[in-house]
């Protein structure tokens, strides 16, 4: 019954991720990463003996802890990922902010001349 639930959620993930594209509501460069780690859910709910094959030949004892490991790891990448993003749209949006003050004072002035 466990396992079934695990399906039927993961299962749900990937729809609603598929949705939220169609939708365009999620870019692609995401609905990849969010693509793939629904399908390892899906995979992981229906081989439920996967992740403790994994995690023994990693090493491992519990296999717990392979996935809270793959699971830290993840999103710290999905962390810096958007850090990374958000400084990017705020560079751009300061450099949008500049040009826009200097239209602006072009206009004002009078001036047709365009940008410096």
């Amino acid at each position: 019954m466990v396992q079934l639930a695990a399906v039927l959620a993961a299962a749900a993930t990937v729809v609603f991720m598929v949705e939220m594209l169609r939708r365009r509501q999620l870019r692609e460069k995401y609905a990849v990463l969010w693509l793939t780690l629904g399908l390892g859910l899906v995979m992981m709910a229906i081989f439920p003996g996967l992740l403790v094959t994994v995690g023994r030949s990693l090493g491992f004892v519990a296999p717990s802890n392979l996935l809270f490991l793959v699971a830290g790891l993840t999103l710290l990448l999905i962390s810096v990922h958007l850090s990374w993003e958000v400084s990017r749209l705020e560079d751009e949006t300061r450099i949008l902010a500049e040009e826009i003050a200097l239209l602006r004072m072009q206009v004002e002035s009078g001036r047709d001349d365009g940008p410096p």
